[in-house]
Formats: structure tokens, C-alpha cells, sequence
């Protein structure tokens, strides 16, 4: 793994001095002092540092190494690795088992990153978390213990790992948040390692090649875990298993051997899935997610549940925890007439889901308006392309609140390349706006290209008034 190009390993020193975080405000803004990619591109807090777990490390030594108070699911993956995650803590909190979850990024609040049983962190309770934290990193800085201060996630990662522990879960279900070997989630020893699947993204960073990818995600598998491995190419998957069996991982269990969506059909507001797994088999499970791609994360996820628990799960308990996942940003509809419908699809892979999923779960809409914005670094052009439907009728080009957004500019003019009627709004609000404008009302509006897009376009929908209720 590398750090990005073009950026240096010397973070900004921290500001030992400054008071500490009083409300959420302040804790939110001492926070976004640190480095991390928007920090970086606001100029507020130094370079990327290289990869290496020991800054997480010296924050959770310091505190107790609260990770290993609960057991771990550790969930990685190109896509899918978001949905894996809820659905893994759904089937855990329905067996009666206390869960905490971490996911990354989130949509339009911080506290929804870490939940305990599905209810995120409350503001009074995150900011006794960052403003322990700070203390911590003032006090170390201070001893000069610290050669370079933590990063953003790294923070945010220590926060939800002794919050998961002041709360005393008995298992956390943790996503990570890039990669996997040097990921800050990776000073957990999660006993059941979950790598959904393989795919170019974040090349920059992550490697070239998928066998590079593969070898980064591989890094959180830990001696004595259980490997689920949801990867289907051979050649990809070997990495992983090598890497497993290296490590002396206790069991690996491959998709397409050891478990398998086996049936995964349309249904009103989702799926209907047969899933087989080492222990059991589960019929006629109604999943309330939009996606074929879906079965495949139900299938890993509930193979993680049983290896973290050892013991199949009564089928009513799986179908309870299915039919209560919500996936927030994921074919997720917000409005109807016009259907509106966010996807925070961002890569080829993701966008090959979405259109499978447009083809398969929304084929009676005619007409399908999209909002796009991408983040630099992303081909809009590549994007939009592998939607490939005749249906796609118009985009409006947006920017994401983001410093690395692409220009609405280059998204427009990618959309007229293609021969799609393209226009330009000055953000997300206006964007989706003038979408809904466009769109008859049985048509179809598609917000897409951006988790930053989708999470701003969840607030602009509750303010048109088109949320559902």
C-alpha cells in the first residue's frame, strides 16, 4: 500500500495548548484538524502519512485496547463490504446478541458510524469520546510520544472501539474503512474476516492490478480467524486464501463452495433469497434491499454470523434480521412521483450493479433522469457509459460538497459525449431540483456517482418534501 500521489509523510504538528472540544461544534472542528483527504485538500492539516498501523496502536494501548473487549467481524471488500456490515450486525442483534457497528463513510452525520443495535452514537455521548481523545493526543504530543499525530480516521476509529466497550457489546461488526492491511480497523484481530469481493478502485493507494488489491484486503486476516471469502475468480481469490493460510487462519469458506445465494428474485420493495451456508440451508428469505448484488452480501454476511458464533441461526431469526436491514444511500428511495432513488455507486463495479439493478428491480419507470457528481479521480464518462441504458434520458451535472469535486463541467460535458442531454446546477440541492423538474411523474430520478452526492441529496429530498414517510 502507498500513500497518495503526490503527497508526503509529514502531517502538520498538533497544536498542543488550544482548549479542549466543550460541544459537538468544537469537537467536530478539532477533529477536522487532522489529516485526512478533505483536511488535506483544505490545506488545514499537513500531508497523507505512510501507511502504518502504529499511531492506532499507540491510541488504543493507551486507553485499555478496548477492540478486544467484544468479538470482531472484520468486513472488506471493493463493493458490498457497507451492506455485508448491516446485515452481518441485523442477524447478530436478532440471535440476541448485543452489536455494535462501524461503518465509513457516512451520509450526512458522524454519529452514523458507530451504532449500538442499529441506534447511532448521541451527540452528548460522541463528544465525551473525541474530547477524551483529545486530551490523550495533548498529553502524548506534550511527552513527545508521538513522532506524527493521528489521522482523522484513526480518531474516529479509537472513538468507536472504546465506545463499543463502555457500552459493552458482546460483538462489533466493523467495515473498513480503505484496504485492509493498514487500515486504522486493523489493530482489531477480528475472528471472522469477510472479504466481499475484488475490483480496481483506489489504485492510487491500494495497487494496479487486482492481485495487488487482493493482497491488501488479505492483510486483515488474522491467526485463528475464519476467512468468508466472497471473491469468485479463481486467480484473485488465491491471493486471499494464500495469504489466510499463511497467517494460519482456522478455516476458510469460499462462495460457490462452502455457501451460496442459491435463489435471488425480484420482490415488492426487495428480494426473495434461498441462501445455502456450511450449517444450513434458509429458504423464501425476503430481504427489503434493491439488487441481485444484495443476495451476495446476504449470503456473506450470514455465513459471517455463524462462523462469529458458531452455531447456525433458527431460520425465523434470519428472516426477522433480514426483513429489518436498512441500508441507507444504497438503491435507496426517497421519493415517489417521481420515483426518486439514491445509489452511492462510484466505480465500474458498482455502477455495473446499479444497471443490472435499474434492468431488474425498476424496469417500469420509462424515462430515467440522473443527478451525477463525481469526486477527482473518477471518469464520469466510464460511469455513465456503463449504465449503457436507453432509458437514461437526461443528467444534470453537479458538483459533491466536496474540495475534491470534479468541476459539474466535466460530468455535463461526458454526458454530451455520449449523446445524453446534459445541464448544470450549482449544487446538489438545485441539481436534484431540477431533476424532479425534468422528470414526469412516472419517470424515474437517479441520484448517483458520489456517497457525497447521495447524503446531500437525503437532506435536499427531506426539504422538497419528497421523502418518503
Amino acid at each position: 500500500m502507498r500513500p497518495p500521489e503526490g503527497e508526503s509523510a509529514r502531517p502538520l504538528p498538533s497544536d498542543p495548548g488550544r482548549p479542549l472540544p466543550a460541544s459537538l461544534g468544537d469537537a467536530l472542528a478539532w477533529l477536522d484538524r487532522h489529516v485526512n483527504l478533505e483536511a488535506i485538500e483544505r490545506g488545514v492539516a499537513g500531508r497523507a502519512a505512510l501507511p502504518t498501523l502504529d499511531r492506532v496502536e499507540g491510541l488504543v494501548s493507551a486507553i485499555g485496547d478496548p477492540q478486544d473487549a467484544y468479538g470482531v467481524v472484520h468486513v472488506t471488500g471493493t463493493n458490498g463490504k457497507g451492506s455485508t456490515t448491516r446485515i452481518c450486525s441485523s442477524l447478530l442483534a436478532s440471535a440476541g446478541v448485543s452489536v455494535g457497528t462501524y461503518t465509513s463513510p457516512h451520509l450526512e452525520r458522524l454519529n452514523e458510524r458507530m451504532a449500538r443495535n442499529g441506534e447511532p452514537i448521541g451527540d452528548d455521548e460522541l463528544v465525551e469520546q473525541l474530547t477524551s481523545l483529545a486530551a490523550l493526543e495533548e498529553f502524548l504530543v506534550r511527552r513527545d510520544a508521538w513522532p506524527t499525530p493521528p489521522t482523522w480516521f484513526e480518531l474516529v476509529t479509537t472513538a468507536a472501539f472504546r465506545w463499543f466497550a463502555d457500552v459493552a457489546v458482546e460483538a462489533a461488526v466493523v467495515e473498513v474503512g480503505l484496504g485492509g492491511r493498514y487500515d486504522a480497523t486493523n489493530v482489531a484481530d477480528g475472528a471472522v474476516a469477510v472479504v466481499t469481493n475484488v475490483d480496481l478502485d483506489h489504485t492510487e493507494i491500494l495497487g494496479s492490478t487486482r492481485e495487488e488489491i487482493a493482497a491488501e484486503k488479505a492483510g486483515i486476516v488474522k491467526a485463528g480467524s475464519v476467512l468468508v471469502l466472497g471473491e469468485r475468480d479463481p486467480g484473485v481469490a488465491g491471493v486471499v486464501v494464500a495469504e489466510a493460510e499463511a497467517v494460519g487462519a482456522s478455516e476458510v469458506l469460499c462462495r460457490g463452495v462452502d455457501f451460496e445465494c442459491v435463489a435471488n428474485g425480484p420482490a415488492h420493495g426487495g428480494r426473495v433469497l434461498d441462501i445455502r451456508t456450511p450449517g444450513a440451508a434458509y429458504d423464501g428469505l425476503y430481504l427489503p434491499l434493491f439488487g441481485s448484488h444484495q443476495g451476495d452480501n446476504a449470503a456473506a454476511a450470514l455465513v459471517a454470523a455463524e462462523a462469529l458464533l458458531g452455531t447456525p441461526l433458527p431460520e425465523d431469526v434470519v428472516a426477522e434480521a433480514f426483513a429489518a436491514t436498512v441500508v441507507p444511500g444504497r438503491l435507496e428511495i426517497v421519493g415517489r412521483r417521481p420515483l426518486v432513488v439514491l445509489d452511492g455507486a462510484h466505480n465500474r463495479a458498482g455502477v455495473d450493479a446499479l444497471h443490472a439493478a435499474l434492468d431488474d428491480d425498476f424496469a417500469s419507470p420509462a424515462r430515467i433522469v440522473a443527478v451525477v457528481g463525481c469526486l477527482r479521480g473518477r471518469d464520469p464518462g466510464e460511469l455513465l457509459a456503463a449504465l449503457r441504458s436507453d432509458r437514461l434520458c437526461a443528467v444534470v451535472a453537479c458538483a459533491p460538497p466536496s474540495p475534491r469535486a470534479l468541476p459539474a463541467s466535466a460530468v455535463a460535458e461526458a454526458a454530451s459525449a455520449l449523446g445524453i442531454e446534459s445541464s448544470r446546477a450549482d449544487g446538489v440541492d438545485a441539481a436534484l431540483e431540477m431533476a424532479v423538474a425534468k422528470a414526469g411523474a412516472d419517470d424515474l430520478v437517479l441520484v448517483t456517482g458520489s456517497l457525497y452526492v447521495v447524503g446531500s441529496a437525503r437532506a435536499a429530498a427531506r426539504r422538497l418534501g419528497c421523502v418518503r414517510p
